[in-house]
């Protein structure tokens, strides 16, 4: 567990890192780019496709883990929009309060005890 809690803080430096001279050279508007590149159907657009698609089975497994209730539908939200900044921070935290236990972390305690 200590070297994925590593590889998650590896990944947050990594993505605030980049993120911050992105933001300092072109702004926070990264939705018209993100469309944009999409519609333009090349292969940024591809990737920007695939990439959502991972951010919504992001959000679904976070939701789905908090069983769907108003925490995890909350939860879902800042999981497809911020990404790795949130997922690393998520699992961070989730795995500290599941005590290293893998299948706590990814079921959730609710489903990990039944």
């Amino acid at each position: 567990m200590t070297a994925f809690r590593l590889l998650l803080i590896v990944f947050l430096v990594i993505i605030v890192g980049y993120t911050a001279p992105v933001i300092a050279n072109h702004g926070a508007n990264l939705f018209s780019d993100f469309f944009g590149d999409i519609l333009a159907f090349g292969w940024p657009g591809q990737f920007n496709v695939d990439f959502a698609t991972f951010l919504a089975l992001s959000a679904l497994w976070v939701a789905w883990r908090h069983q769907f209730s108003v925490t995890g539908l909350i939860l879902a939200i800042p999981a497809f929009f911020g990404g790795m900044l949130f997922l690393a921070t998520y699992l961070l935290i989730v795995s500290y309060s599941a005590k290293g236990d893998v299948r706590v972390l990814l079921l959730g305690p609710e489903r990990a005890a039944a």
